[in-house]
């Protein structure tokens, strides 16, 4: 499934080929993407023995003032610099096991001032919980950024742009969603992602409806089947998997 991932967002840039915005230039981040991200995992030790391209990215990255961008360039933004933010975390600390194992009991590793934003550093809780959440309200973000955990959705082989960024977070949730390893039905019960535990205050009151709607195959069938026969599925959380989404396991 995270080929297939790789597959159906590589056809959205294909056809929407600029990967650059009007304010934000992409093209280093796209190099690390394309040479050190192949189906979601990562190559943490090349990354970390040629790591120039990803600091030279994310320097320049903290000195946008993202206000002046547009709506859906500010939601590219924030989404690559999180996502790239992250690789820098794990590979500033490689060998990990899990990016969990970064920080202290008294400091996440979400918590930490790792990243430079419009000069100042902030943590990545900061990007995602203060800014994109409340500013934006769309769930579908919480399948674009990416933890670098086994569980996590699959970082994507390509930078969120402007020209884009709805289609690659629509495919994004499709994806996942679809993902049995994530999600899955068995019978009358739903099994999902903790992740639609963690967020629940994000997703409609029907989730099962919501959830429907981005199923795809048996998936969906089975789900409308049971929605036919006036069903409706229990929904019990998968166990996930914080293992680091690096390549050979």
């Amino acid at each position: 499934m995270r080929f297939a991932v790789s597959i159906m967002i590589s056809l959205v840039v294909l056809l929407f080929p600029a990967l650059v915005g009007a304010g934000v230039d992409n093209s280093l981040y796209a190099k690390v993407l394309e040479k050190y991200v192949s189906d979601g995992f990562v190559d943490y030790a090349d990354l970390k023995a040629h790591r120039t391209l990803l600091d030279e990215y994310l320097d320049m990255m903290g000195d946008v003032a993202p206000d002046g961008l547009s709506r859906d360039e500010q939601l590219a933004f924030y989404i690559n610099l999180y996502n790239a933010a992250t690789l820098q975390i794990i590979i500033d600390n490689y060998p990990v096991e899990s990016i969990k194992d970064i920080g202290s009991f008294f400091s996440s590793p979400w918590k930490l001032k790792v990243v430079k934003l419009g000069g100042e550093m902030v943590t990545l809780d900061h990007i995602e919980h203060d800014i994109v959440r409340p500013r934006f309200k769309d769930n579908r973000v919480h399948f674009a950024f990416n933890c670098s955990a086994i569980s996590c959705p699959p970082l994507l082989p390509v930078p969120f742009a402007v020209e884009t960024v709805d289609a690659q977070l629509e495919q994004a949730a499709i994806a996942f969603i679809n993902d049995g390893k994530n999600n899955y039905l068995d019978g009358t019960t739903l099994y999902v992602s903790k992740l639609f535990r963690w967020y629940s205050e994000d997703f409609p009151d029907d989730f099962v409806g919501w959830f429907t709607g981005y199923a795809r195959g048996e998936l969906e069938n089975g789900l409308e089947a049971l929605g036919k026969d006036d069903r409706k599925p229990r929904v019990r959380y998968l166990k996930y998997d914080w293992g680091l989404n690096r390549q050979g396991g």
